[in-house]
């Protein structure tokens, strides 16, 4: 196993060259990526519409090809999942990622080109190992194997042959051998239907094997790592894996949960990705900081919508070299899977350009904006954790709403948090919560200012566990769901309550 864990981290340092090189020539690179896209798809109905063929700048093709949403290009993603080809990308598309976004939300079926499989996604996996190798000199992660904790395994075949599922189970479907091998755990297990029995299965698999990195979304995979020293009276996961080293995570911000994981875990390096059912997008670039470098040879073009003008019916919209730190704006995509100027729905600020250096905000629509106060998951985020820091406690899950102005109560932010260990002072957490907001957000501050539009927030304690069972009883637990961390209505706010009264 030393002997290839050696050739596996020579093989992937050897990648660093060719990222460093679209660090030094990221607009060369990008403008490089979307005329080969316009190239590959020119024979398409979509290549037809808007005569790729004659675009000769990137003005062009901003002036002729419309904005896109999930809405406006559904139809055409129908018509390939029935089997039709050719529409708005060349090769066949044969799998369609199924969004399983926060929960409530409509489901999307992203098309997957074998094209964005392989250069994207998975090149995307192997970009992470090739940094982390680069980091770590004397990693040994190839000496034992990978707990992989995706969505629902399971694969469904539309009316056209077409298949659908989690982006992780298609990934999971198409790994080469050689990747399957380090991988657990095993498809018997990821087939379970129920996933209480799931997690049961996989901890009795995962406990009698030599782990040495494991990756998820961090909000399940702490479920699973609380079973498994549940099951073994351990204190510590390095009792049970001492090789453990490496957490890759991603699909939501990791800070509110690093002091779980620190308790559970020692001398483990995490590593955060940003990936997605329409592409992978950014990869952990320093260990001392989470910002993540934006990708640039993946088959995706990136164009960038302010905030602040994203509602307007016609918002500027801004190539890589045009944007600034600290701005924060919606993402725009076009892919190696045939998305063409898409709005995939999530925000980022920069943090560097040089290299390209990001942090995912939040989403477009899941904000709080009730009173003037635009308040974002990236605000919301850094609250908790500096409440938690200060009043002791640790949050497993939460969400916010409005709390709209009537005869029985002012206007204010309610919060529904899931504490797995509950504040020295329910008030201490709260006041610090507000104060830090009122310090990150300008217009939070401006609303609060005398109590006169939004007062102070409303935190009510949810008994531990009915986040996990809310999304079981609406038939979406699974690792690739989420609870909605901010809305701007109190939809799910009113379901959560009236689920934790009955």
């Amino acid at each position: 196993m030393h002997i290839i864990n050696s050739i596996l981290t020579w093989r992937l340092k050897k990648r660093m060259h060719l990222i460093e090189m679209f660090i030094e020539y990221p607009i060369d690179v990008q403008n490089e990526s979307l005329f080969g896209l316009l190239n590959d798809a020119k024979g398409t109905e979509w290549g037809k519409r808007y005569d790729f063929a004659s675009i000769t700048s990137v003005n062009e093709f901003k002036s002729r090809i419309p904005l896109q949403d999930y809405e406006s290009i559904k139809q055409d993603i129908s018509r390939s999942q029935l089997g039709e080809k050719n529409i708005m990308w060349h090769s066949e598309i044969k799998w369609f990622a199924k969004s399983s976004g926060t929960t409530g939300d409509s489901s999307k079926f992203i098309p997957v080109s074998k094209e964005a499989l392989h250069a994207c996604h998975y090149k995307g996996g192997k970009d992470m190992l090739s940094l982390y190798c680069n980091q770590v000199a004397e990693t040994k992660v190839f000496t034992g194997k990978t707990i992989m904790m995706g969505g629902s395994s399971q694969v469904n075949t539309s009316y056209g042959g077409t298949s659908y599922g989690d982006l992780s189970a298609i990934i999971v479907d198409n790994l080469p051998f050689w990747i399957d091998r380090y991988r657990l755990p095993g498809k018997n297990v990821h087939l379970a239907e129920s996933w209480d029995d799931k997690i049961q299965m996989m901890a009795d698999e995962v406990i009698r094997q030599d782990i040495t990195s494991f990756s998820g979304v961090p909000s399940w995979l702490l479920v699973l790592m609380e079973t498994v020293v549940e099951k073994t009276g351990a204190s510590n996961l390095k009792e049970i894996w001492p090789k453990l080293e490496l957490f890759m995570h991603g699909g939501v911000r990791f800070d509110p949960y690093k002091p779980q994981f620190d308790r559970l875990t020692t001398g483990v390096n995490y590593m955060e990705t940003y990936n997605a059912s329409e592409g992978f997008f950014g990869i952990q670039y320093d260990r001392d900081s989470s910002d993540l470098l934006l990708m640039l040879d993946y088959g995706i073009f990136y164009e960038f919508i302010p905030m602040t003008h994203y509602y307007e019916d016609h918002p500027p919209v801004l190539s890589l070299e045009d944007v600034v730190v600290g701005v924060n704006y919606a993402m725009v995509i076009t892919t190696n899977a045939g998305l063409w100027r898409y709005i995939i729905g999530d925000t980022v600020i920069f943090t560097c350009l040089h290299p390209f250096k990001i942090k995912i905000t939040g989403r477009t629509k899941h904000f709080i904006n009730a009173f003037g106060e635009e308040l974002i998951i990236d605000n919301a985020e850094k609250a908790i954790k500096i409440a938690c820091e200060v009043s002791g406690a640790l949050v497993n899950e939460y969400t916010a709403a409005p709390l709209y102005i009537d005869k029985n109560h002012s206007g204010c932010h309610e919060w529904l948090i899931e504490f797995e260990k509950e504040p020295q002072s329910k008030d201490l957490f709260s006041a610090t919560l507000d104060n830090t907001l009122k310090s990150l957000n300008s217009d939070y501050q401006a609303k609060r200012s005398g109590n006169l539009l939004l007062h102070e927030p409303k935190v009510v304690i949810i008994e531990k566990g009915v986040f996990y069972k809310w999304l079981k009883n609406k038939e979406t637990a699974g690792a690739q769901n989420k609870v909605p961390r901010l809305s701007n209505d109190r939809k799910h706010v009113e379901e959560l309550l009236l689920f934790m009264n009955n």
